[in-house]
């Protein structure tokens, strides 16, 4: 994931709702939104590194997410695929916090990135480069490839219009996602605008490449949006809802996948 908003309220009939965007190279094999074979594991999967960007324990509820940090000039060719945190969270038998604290002792061993634990009861955010964890207030947050709520234009764009949908179709009331909720979030994800250039961020790549990437959803020749994500956290019920791209941001033929789990213990 590069770009994800959502909304916590712990105390409603569907706690956490996601709205995200995971940038990648085309070129990278990956899977669709599926079952993994363990009959446990809900995501799409890197087939090169082996984990993924966003995932979902089926027993339990537990669910993660995952963007990288931009940092060129901190990036180690060498370091172990990040998409596996997200896999170690879901087949952990910790909590949220428990495992962020342990995190924090081997976090160097990656490059940087952000991540989102949900133990079906608490929520707890991680950012690698301050090894800093903490639990979100109630309340709409984004992350994309700096810290949390860092105000680049394509978080605070798409933050508030989750704000907005959120507000305008109560989902936090409801243990599905309305027809009318979900087509008003897909196009947040779709959008292409670029930023002005003197609210592009400086993360060390050329400013070209900082417009292009200002985007929420990217298209180049080589890199960009590959999958954008809905997901619906309510109490005994989960939804995801997931479109893949390939190269020019064509929809993958796979299409659009609907999952729907129940049963959490």
């Amino acid at each position: 994931m590069c770009l994800l908003a959502f909304q916590w309220q712990p105390d409603a009939r569907a706690p956490l709702t996601i709205a995200a965007n995971r940038d990648e190279l085309y070129a990278r094999p990956t899977t669709a939104l599926q079952v993994w074979a363990d009959g446990h594991t809900v995501a799409g999967q890197d087939l090169q590194g082996g984990g993924t960007w966003m995932g979902l324990h089926r027993p339990n509820g537990r669910l993660a997410a995952l963007t990288n940090v931009r940092d060129p000039a901190a990036m180690r060719a060498d370091a172990p695929s990040r998409g596996g945190i997200v896999t170690a969270f879901l087949h952990s038998g910790l909590g949220a916090d428990d495992f962020a604290q342990e995190l924090a002792e081997t976090s160097d061993a990656f490059n940087g990135f952000n991540l989102l634990l949900f133990d079906g009861q608490l929520l707890v955010a991680f950012e690698s480069r301050q090894k800093r964890h903490f639990q979100p207030a109630p309340g709409v947050w984004a992350v994309s490839n700096a810290d949390f709520n860092t105000p680049w234009p394509k978080l605070v764009r798409l933050r508030s219009g989750l704000v907005s949908a959120l507000h305008t179709h109560q989902a936090a009331a409801s243990p599905t996602i309305a027809p009318a909720l979900e087509a008003t979030l897909w196009p947040l994800l779709a959008d292409t605008r670029m930023a002005n250039d003197a609210e592009l961020p400086a993360t060390g790549v050329s400013l070209a490449l900082e417009r292009t990437l200002s985007a929420a959803f990217i298209c180049t020749p080589h890199y960009g949006t590959r999958a954008s994500t809905l997901v619906h956290h309510a109490r005994d019920r989960v939804q995801i809802i997931e479109r893949s791209f390939g190269a020019g941001g064509v929809l993958e033929p796979t299409g659009t996948v609907r999952l729907a789990l129940d049963g959490f213990t």
